[in-house]
């Protein structure tokens, strides 16, 4: 019987060692991942005129206020009118700003010299719009405008343009006036 289990555990060593021998010099399955890391966000470029010391187009980060902007553009004027502009304004790629002198009149979204269509210096974010800047879009006049921003406040933000067809009185013809107009962030 002693001879039986000496066997026996002579085997069991034996297999245990070959398997050790097998998982040891065995070469690994599978493939081994990367992760790559993620892309980096192109600058801004924002346009930068009127009463700054150094007027031009100039690159900011992703996330950048309109703050930001006027300091690399040499800060305000003394002349500057500050309250004229939102200087917490985020600012988006391809906007222009013209920080205006005391005094001057101030075009904005819903005035124009030309009293047909409303000149737009910058696409307006849909999603952050207030009445009166939705209003100055072709097409959207008072109660539109109430209707986009009641569907933002009770379906959350826009996602697409095509999510604006969903509006009460919102179509595919008032979408392609306005599609140049606006952005989606």
């Amino acid at each position: 019987m002693k001879k039986m289990q000496f066997i026996l555990f002579g085997v069991v060593c034996g297999l245990l060692a070959s398997g050790l021998i097998l998982l040891i010099s065995s070469p690994p399955r599978g493939v081994s991942i990367t992760l790559s890391p993620p892309p980096t966000p192109s600058p801004l470029m924002i346009d930068v005129a009127g009463a700054v010391k150094k007027p031009g187009v100039y690159e900011l980060p992703v996330g950048s206020r309109l703050q930001d902007a006027i300091q690399l553009a040499g800060g305000l004027l003394p002349d500057a009118d500050s309250t004229a502009v939102n200087m917490a304004e985020k600012v988006i790629d391809g906007q222009k700003v013209i920080i205006p002198q005391i005094g001057e009149k101030v075009t904005t979204r819903s005035e124009s010299p030309a009293a047909t269509s409303p000149t737009i210096s910058q696409p307006l974010n849909i999603n952050t719009a207030s009445q009166t800047e939705l209003e100055s879009l072709p097409g959207i006049g008072p109660a539109k405008a109430s209707a986009i921003i009641e569907y933002r406040t009770t379906n959350g933000p826009f996602a697409s343009l095509e999510d604006l067809l969903e509006v009460s009185g919102i179509g595919e013809k008032i979408c392609a006036d306005i599609k140049e107009l606006i952005i989606i962030q």
